[in-house]
């Protein structure tokens, strides 16, 4: 079944647009489909049943790195893949290992080893563009989702292209985040987001300073349990293999002008700005203006693009190069999400 998204409608490819044949190993080809127009992603369809998308992968090689570099984001559709261990093989058979979820922001359960939920927000709920743990120093390069079953309606994982969204982004406001990077300040305990033991996965409060004192994020331990985090990253990041640079951070998600206009009222009646349970400010320690989170949140939604599931898709994304999401959407839907290739950044560190 395929959801339609409800925004940004499909528009006309160019005539030319040319499907191709790619045949990278003795068994049957497959075939890829370059995105119409400013669409995302490529698709890769096989041209018979049975194709092994493992085997497939295992032997791309430039073609796989190709089609990444140059859209950001592959679908591959109607190779029935299911569960975690089938997204995990497709991940293992390019990379070496797939990335733990240490120092996430959002709720997920782990499935098996590191093949997890995607965000377990409410169905009625939509999650804004953005790319995969680009508030730390440390991100994974690629991101592998399978959708295990698809929405009734909507669900769709919309993408942005991040190298359109950094020119987007009015230059005095890109070279002043360039300059300075973002800090994000973090409260765990509070009761309105992750506990440290979920975003750390872990009990043991010693591991958490190890993990802190090895990303280069400050941590103060507070009364009952609690815990404040502070981490300064990179705004932008210039792709290591492409040399194109891309809008690669979190601010708009962190800032309280992302909440609801009365929960942040009611919870800066309470808290002072760093007991907040997050918040973004730029990386010397100043407020990020309202105006400049709405002009980075409508760059993005210049460049939102969406493709409804079907149950068995398997997309993988360029993490610098593309901004993901998700659409609200009824029904049972599951989409398991699991990274790999970590990258850095030498912007890190508190200052």
């Amino acid at each position: 079944m395929t959801t339609e998204s409800t925004r940004a409608p499909e528009r006309p490819g160019p005539k030319n647009l040319r499907r191709r044949a790619v045949a990278m190993t003795d068994g049957p080809a497959v075939t890829v489909t370059p995105p119409a127009g400013d669409r995302l992603p490529a698709t890769v369809t096989p041209d018979v049943p049975g194709v092994d998308l493992a085997a497939w992968l295992a032997a791309s090689g430039d073609v796989l790195k190709g089609l990444l570099h140059t859209h950001g984001a592959v679908l591959f559709r109607g190779f029935g893949i299911s569960g975690p261990e089938g997204l995990e093989r497709l991940v293992l058979a390019v990379s070496p290992e797939a990335m733990n979820y240490v120092y996430g922001s959002t709720p997920r359960t782990r499935e098996m080893r590191q093949v997890y939920t995607s965000t377990e927000y409410p169905a009625s709920e939509s999650i804004p563009l953005h790319n995969e743990l680009a508030y730390a120093t440390t991100w994974p390069m690629r991101l592998w989702f399978l959708s295990h079953k698809a929405a009734e309606t909507g669900g769709a994982t919309p993408l942005a292209d991040s190298r359109k969204v950094y020119q987007r982004i009015p230059e005095d406001v890109r070279n002043r985040f360039a300059e300075h990077g973002v800090m994000y300040v973090r409260n765990y305990g509070s009761g309105m987001d992750l506990t440290w033991q979920q975003a750390f996965e872990t009990e043991d409060p010693a591991e958490v300073e190890r993990f802190c004192e090895e990303s280069g994020i400050e941590y103060t331990w507070l009364p009952d349990q609690r815990l404040r985090t502070k981490q300064i990253a990179q705004a932008v990041v210039q792709h290591p293999v492409t040399g194109e640079w891309s809008w690669f951070n979190q601010a708009h998600l962190f800032h309280t002008s992302s909440l609801p206009q009365e929960a942040r009222e009611t919870l800066l009646e309470t808290l002072e700005p760093i007991e907040l349970p997050r918040n973004a400010l730029y990386g010397d320690g100043t407020p990020i203006e309202d105006e400049v989170i709405k002009a980075i949140h409508e760059a993005m939604e210049a460049e939102y693009r969406a493709e409804g599931w079907s149950d068995g898709d398997v997309m993988l994304i360029d993490n610098v190069l593309v901004a993901h999401g998700r659409q609200p959407y009824t029904g049972a839907r599951k989409v398991l999400v699991a990274m790999s290739e970590p990258a850095s950044s030498d912007f890190g560190g508190t200052r």
